[in-house]
C-alpha cells in the first residue's frame, strides 16, 4: 500500500502576496512526513515531523511566527494523537519552546497525563531535555506588526483573520 499524508496550513486568512510561500511550506511539511512513511516510519512520527517543519517555518502560526498574546509573548498549544490506540498528549500556553509538538508527544509517551499547561509543561520540558528558546527568537516582524495593530483602540483582531 502506498503511504498517504495530508497536511493543511491552518485556517487563518492567507495574504495573496504570501500564497506561494504558504504552498511551499505545506509542500515541505508533506514531503517530510511522506519521507518518514516511505522509509517505514510510523504515522505518528510522520505527523510530528510534518508539524515540526511548520513550527519552524515563520509563515505559519505555529512555533516560530506564532501570534503574540496581549502582553507580547508567544504562548503555544499542541496536541498529538496515536490513531492506533487513541493515546494523546497535549500542551497549552507553553512559552520558549520552538517545537511544542515534540513536547506534546512526550506528554503522551512519558506521563499518565493527557495535558500539561503553562509552568507544569515548562518544568516537564526541562526535565525531558527540551531546549529553551528565547521568546524574541520566535517572534517575527509580521507577528509583531499584527500585535501592535491589535493593541490600537477599535481594533478587531478576529475580523482581521477572516
Amino acid at each position: 500500500m502506498k503511504p498517504v499524508i495530508v497536511v493543511h496550513g491552518g485556517a487563518g486568512k492567507i495574504v495573496k502576496e504570501l500564497d506561494e510561500t504558504y504552498r511551499l511550506g505545506v509542500k515541505r511539511a508533506v514531503l517530510k512526513g511522506y519521507d518518514v512513511l516511505r522509509q517505514g516510519g510510523s504515522a505518528l512520527t510522520a505527523v510530528e515531523e510534518a508539524v515540526i517543519v511548520m513550527e519552524d517555518e515563520p509563515i505559519f502560526n505555529a512555533g516560530h511566527g506564532s501570534v503574540l498574546n496581549e502582553k507580547g509573548y508567544i504562548e503555544m498549544d499542541a496536541i498529538i494523537m496515536d490513531g492506533k490506540n487513541l493515546d494523546s498528549g497535549a500542551v497549552s500556553a507553553v512559552r520558549n519552546i520552538a517545537n511544542p509538538i515534540k513536547l506534546a508527544r512526550l506528554v503522551m509517551e512519558k506521563t499518565d497525563h493527557m495535558l500539561l499547561t503553562c509552568e507544569g509543561a515548562t518544568l516537564f520540558a526541562k526535565a525531558q531535555g527540551i531546549p529553551e528558546t528565547p521568546n524574541d527568537t520566535l517572534i517575527t516582524e509580521r507577528s509583531r506588526k499584527r500585535w501592535m495593530k491589535n493593541l490600537k483602540e477599535n481594533s478587531n483582531p478576529i475580523a482581521d483573520q477572516i
